[in-house]
């Protein structure tokens, strides 16, 4: 393959501090910079990972921030999943995820992947995914099969 990933990801924002302090408390972000963007706002560049950076857009009068829909109605780009470094590190999310009441303790368990939803700044939906340790190879869940590891 030619490509090893992503390198940003553009996000609006109506509150720049408030999504950076959640993605720096929840996943150990870090700000690399700042630019003005004139009378109209600014571009925040947010460290999320090696060489992986969301690019926070917050722009005086645009309102798409407070727009919410369901999944899949939200246009083409729906949601977006970030990969833990590691199944500990999936863990560590997670219960800083629920600490913060930004997720529900539910794992799905998609075969090879597990994933856990949650709700980021402005209501933004995301996803955070780490290799199943308990895969079967050939084995693929649909959405909403609780995995079993962290069913109670």
């Amino acid at each position: 393959m030619l490509l090893d990933g992503f390198n940003h990801l553009a996000v609006l924002t109506a509150d720049t501090d408030g999504f950076v302090t959640f993605f720096r408390e929840v996943f150990e972000a870090e700000v690399l910079g700042e630019q003005l963007m004139g009378d109209e706002g600014k571009l925040t560049f947010v460290k999320i990972g090696d060489d992986v950076e969301f690019n926070v857009f917050e722009v005086k009068g645009n309102t798409e921030a407070e727009r919410q829909t369901p999944m899949l109605g939200r246009g083409r780009l729906d949601h977006f999943g970030l990969q833990a470094a590691s199944l500990e590190a999936f863990e560590e999310i997670r219960h800083r995820l629920i600490d913060r009441g930004a997720a529900d303790e539910f794992v799905t368990d998609f075969g090879q992947v597990l994933s856990m939803f949650f709700t980021g700044p402005d209501g933004l939906e995301c996803e955070v995914c780490v290799p199943n340790p308990d895969a079967v190879p050939g084995v693929f869940n649909p959405p909403g099969t609780p995995a079993a590891r962290y069913a109670e």
